[in-house]
């Protein structure tokens, strides 16, 4: 079976209470930063700045650039000044921690054996900390990324949503370039794991050891038991079992935010001078997809939504923008122009979603194609046209880091899928 499995972190790969281990690690970057800051100042501030990468949707601003202005600017301090003492603290004073954390033999183990088949895996832990916490923690359960490679590691630096957000599983995909065919997220938290990867369309195991059950409100998810309960029941079910269901409003709409936020850490990852480079010669450069999703955002997608949400089922007409490839001398174009340019017509398309109601998205139209149809099929048309577009670019950046590395070149490649 073709499988991605996304894995929760902390009570589900590594024995870590939330509750005990948040505030010995608040307590420990206070003082450590105590010649700064009041360590209570530190702590309030602190809060403030999670409160609002949590509350982050915007798909242009990691959850570092979220968390930032709310932390240091009340403090007083200036994050260039004071960096060198902060990662002093995650070198120095964080290892101390481990002793709050118990390895799983279990973890190890089921690593081995879905890696054993094959398995794609994710570690979808939420990433409020920077990337040395959490490779640190994964260091403490025993399965270093050295040892054990994940396609993906989120961290506060390159991720732009936090669980329970959906939009955090749909970019969590569309960094592994969404994969087709089968998914499931393993968990042990009912609202982060469980409610927001069901808000995408996403089967569920959760791993319910210790739990008192599911809070009010928050839907049977498909499979409950312990880690190593996993991969038998994996076994026992069919592969259309585990299939995604992306037929929601939430998960149409975090698609949409998820990708645009995928796409951009995908490039920022990856060296400008190559966005021109074609995997193959009929093939689109990196440069021609941005100015394509720009365009076909501006021009097509936003225009469509506000005609039916302005008129009464309006016409629709077909059109073909691949051929704007050509038309436009798209290779020759500013990139990282075009790719701001998307986004920002992407958050008005956003914008104009975020404010309708559920009768809104059964508003009518008729398409020159397609016939008779709704805003909701218009949506899930642009949320797969999203989808194969970040798998074209995660794949020709693959295809190209690939070729660098067979054949010399020196580019300094960065790793987009860290």
């Amino acid at each position: 079976m073709t499988l991605t499995l996304l894995i929760d972190l902390d009570d589900t790969l590594l024995g870590n209470s939330m509750d005990t281990f948040i505030p010995a690690y608040m307590n420990a970057l206070g003082n450590h930063l105590s010649d700064h800051a009041a360590p209570e100042q530190m702590a309030k501030a602190m809060m403030t700045a999670i409160r609002h990468t949590f509350a982050n949707t915007c798909p242009n601003l990691t959850l570092e650039e979220a968390f930032d202005p709310h932390f240091y600017a009340p403090l007083g301090l200036d994050k260039t000044q004071i960096q060198g003492k902060i990662d002093a603290f995650y070198t120095e004073i964080f290892p101390n921690l481990k002793s709050l954390t118990q390895p799983l033999p279990q973890a190890v183990e089921f690593i081995e054996a879905a890696q054993g088949r094959g398995y794609r895996i994710g570690i979808a832990t939420n990433p409020l900390f920077p990337r040395t916490a959490i490779l640190q923690r994964l260091n403490w359960a025993g399965i270093s990324p050295e040892k054990y490679p994940f396609d993906l590691i989120p961290s506060y630096e390159n991720f732009h949503f936090a669980k329970p957000n959906p939009a955090y599983f749909a970019e969590f995909l569309g960094r592994m370039g969404w994969p087709e065919g089968a998914v499931l997220m393993i968990g042990n938290d009912p609202d982060h794991d469980v409610r927001g990867a069901q808000g995408m369309g996403l089967p569920v195991f959760w791993i319910s050891e210790g739990s008192d059950g599911l809070p009010k409100g928050v839907l049977p998810p498909n499979k409950t038991g312990s880690l190593e309960d996993v991969l038998p029941w994996i076994d026992s079910i069919s592969p259309q079992e585990l299939e995604p269901d992306f037929s929601s409003t939430s998960a149409l709409t975090s698609i949409l935010r998820g990708c645009a936020a995928a796409l951009s850490s995908m490039a920022n990852a990856f060296p400008i001078h190559l966005w021109n480079e074609c995997p193959e010669p009929e093939e689109w450069c990196l440069m021609a997809v941005f100015c394509h999703l720009r365009d076909v955002e501006r021009e097509v997608n936003l225009p469509r939504l506000q005609a039916i949400t302005s008129e009464e089922n309006p016409f629709i007409v077909g059109i073909d923008t691949d051929a704007w490839a050509d038309e436009r001398d798209y290779k020759d174009q500013n990139g990282q122009a075009a790719l701001s340019d998307f986004i920002e017509a992407r958050l008005k398309t956003l914008e104009l979603l975020d404010q309708l109601s559920e009768a809104d998205w059964q508003l009518p139209a008729r398409h020159a194609i397609f016939g008779p149809t709704n805003l909701k099929e218009l949506v899930g048309i642009m949320a797969g046209h999203d989808r194969l577009h970040t798998r074209q670019v995660y794949e020709t950046i693959d295809t190209i880091r690939e070729s660098v590395k067979r054949e010399g070149w020196s580019v300094g490649l960065s790793q987009a899928r860290s």
